[in-house]
């Protein structure tokens, strides 16, 4: 009785093709990760953010929407849900992560207002302004 080999090869072609289609997946979703809130920054004279640690960045749209940024996260909040969330990115980064507010030049006054002292309320002292450099 004369035994065959058993052929062990293991056929690649479906695996580079689920490959490519994935890598064309992600080239494509990349930059829609990485989009902000457009807001229009009054302009001010004040110096640049350290880059130590990625900052907290919540955004108050033309309309008063508020969106909170941290690090490759983006996200629609409300008012009453901010300082919780804002909080608990404090908490988990041992407090040393630094919170800055943007409002845009059109927006009410009184939105960022209540964007700040939530803040406050949450017990996050620390908080800046944002503002475009002069001349942009």
């Amino acid at each position: 009785m004369s035994r065959r080999r058993l052929l062990a090869e293991i056929n690649v072609v479906p695996y580079i093709d689920v490959s490519l289609v994935l890598l064309v997946i992600f080239m494509l979703s990349a930059p829609l990760l990485t989009q902000g809130v457009n807001v229009n920054l009054p302009k001010g004279a004040t110096k640049p953010v350290s880059d130590k640690t990625p900052p907290i960045l919540i955004s108050v749209t033309r309309q008063g929407q508020i969106s909170l940024q941290y690090r490759q996260t983006h996200s629609a909040v409300d008012l009453s849900a901010l300082a919780e969330q804002v909080k608990a990115i404090a908490t988990a980064n041992h407090d040393q992560v630094q919170v800055l507010v943007g409002g845009d030049t059109h927006v009410d006054y009184g939105k960022v207002m209540a964007v700040m002292a939530r803040l406050q309320q949450a017990g996050i002292s620390h908080v800046g302004l944002l503002t475009r450099p002069e001349g942009h």
